[in-house]
C-alpha cells in the first residue's frame, strides 16, 4: 500500500518519466531494414522516474517533479508513482504534448537500439520547479 506524503520528503527527484516500448529480436535492423521481433513489453521508464521508484523502495519519502502528458501513458505513470508511494503534487499534466516514450530494440547478443521522444519531459519549465 502506498505511503501518504505527510512530511517533508527525504528525496525530491526532478526528471523524466517515459514509457519504454521494448522489442526483443534475434537481429537488430540496419538502416532501411525491417526485422521481425520476438517478445514485446511495455515498461515504465525514464531516468528520473526510475530514481524516484528506487528511492521510494528504500523507505524514503519521495516527491517527483516532472511533466507528463494527459494520455494513457501519463495516466499509467501517475498511477505507478502513487502505487510506489511517491508524492505527485508537483507533477504537471501537459494538455498539449504527449508523454515521453522510448522505443528500445534488444538483440539476442544484448546490444540495443534506443530512440527517445522526450515530448512532455521537454516542457518542464523553471516555473514548475
Amino acid at each position: 500500500m502506498a505511503k501518504r506524503q505527510t512530511q517533508t520528503p527525504d528525496v525530491v527527484v526532478v526528471g523524466s518519466s517515459n514509457t519504454d516500448l521494448v522489442i526483443q529480436s534475434a537481429k537488430l535492423p540496419e538502416p532501411g531494414m525491417t526485422v521481425l521481433g520476438g517478445s514485446y513489453q511495455v515498461v515504465s521508464g525514464g531516468k528520473g522516474a526510475n530514481q524516484a521508484v528506487a528511492a521510494a523502495r528504500t523507505g524514503s519519502q519521495v516527491v517527483f517533479v516532472g511533466n507528463i502528458g494527459r494520455d494513457d501513458f501519463g495516466n499509467d505513470a501517475l498511477a505507478r508513482f502513487e502505487r510506489e508511494g511517491i508524492g505527485t503534487r508537483f507533477v504537471v499534466r501537459d494538455r498539449n504534448t504527449p508523454s515521453g516514450v522510448a522505443m528500445i530494440m534488444i538483440g539476442d547478443n544484448g546490444r540495443n537500439l534506443i530512440s527517445v521522444a522526450a515530448s512532455s519531459n521537454d516542457c518542464l519549465a523553471n516555473a514548475h520547479i
